[in-house]
């Protein structure tokens, strides 16, 4: 049996995507970080549908835990699937938070750094040597860093992310020599807990985004999750250092 980390899956596009995955018969080890019951339910989502996950804390904006992480994650594996290696690694978890450019603090700009890119990058380098040849990496990267989905206020967090593009292109090219793919998906607006619940807060938003998007609705959280599942999988054996957007047409 594979066996996938998925990172940010107590919710959202990270939880769909744990999901999706288990239903094509790998195991996964599921991060959280505040949300512990998210976490639990996606667990339980997953046994619901036959699969085996284990779910284990981790801020992706402190790297100086990521040692002790994988001591967590080589027992995971152990104990669970009695093995010492894992499969696939799906880098999804991180936050938004929207301000014009004049009004972005250091503050918020560090943290979105170290969370965004500078997490996911040390994490990867942390795991790689668990990791089996052949295996897959999949980064969620965002639209807001490509031209389709620019819009004001996202400079500091597209920054971040449009980083996360060069790098899975970067690893695409380093990890090629042991047989590992790596991918980014690029979701547009998608309806998650992302920034706060900002669509429960502001429903409002929801009809002009729809109307911004070629396909005539908001992205949900499956949209991307199953396209993530499809680039771990055989389907996706041929496709390595894309950055592909998922996002129903947006600003077509």
């Amino acid at each position: 049996m594979k066996v996938a980390i998925v990172t940010g899956a107590s919710s959202g596009i990270g939880q769909s995507a744990a999901v999706h995955i288990a239903k094509r018969g790998a195991g996964v080890i599921l991060t959280y970080g505040a949300n512990r019951q998210g976490a639990l339910d996606t667990v339980e989502a997953i046994e619901a549908v036959g699969g085996t996950a284990v779910a284990l804390p981790l801020d992706l904006g402190r790297s100086g835990d990521f040692p002790a992480f994988r001591d967590s994650v080589v027992a995971a594996l152990r104990d669970t699937w009695q093995r010492e290696t894992f499969d696939h690694l799906v880098n999804n978890a991180g936050f938004a938070q929207m301000a014009m450019f004049e009004d972005t603090t250091e503050e918020l700009f560090d943290r979105l750094f170290r969370v965004l890119l500078k997490g996911p990058y040390f994490l990867t380098q942390q795991l790689l040597p668990l990791m089996e040849d052949g295996g897959v990496i999949v980064n969620t990267t965002s639209n807001s860093a490509m031209e389709s989905g620019l819009e004001e206020g996202y400079s500091a967090y597209a920054t971040m992310k449009g980083g996360l593009m060069v790098l899975t292109r970067y690893m695409a090219k380093e990890f090629s020599r042991r047989g590992i793919r790596v991918n980014a998906i690029a979701p547009g607006a998608t309806r998650t807990r992302l920034a706060d619940n900002a669509f429960e807060r502001f429903p409002e938003v929801i009809p002009a985004i729809a109307a911004k998007t070629a396909l005539g609705r908001v992205g949900e959280p499956d949209d991307i999750g199953m396209v993530i599942a499809a680039l771990l999988s055989e389907e996706g054996r041929w496709i390595t250092a894309q950055n592909i957007e998922v996002a129903g047409g947006y600003g077509l």
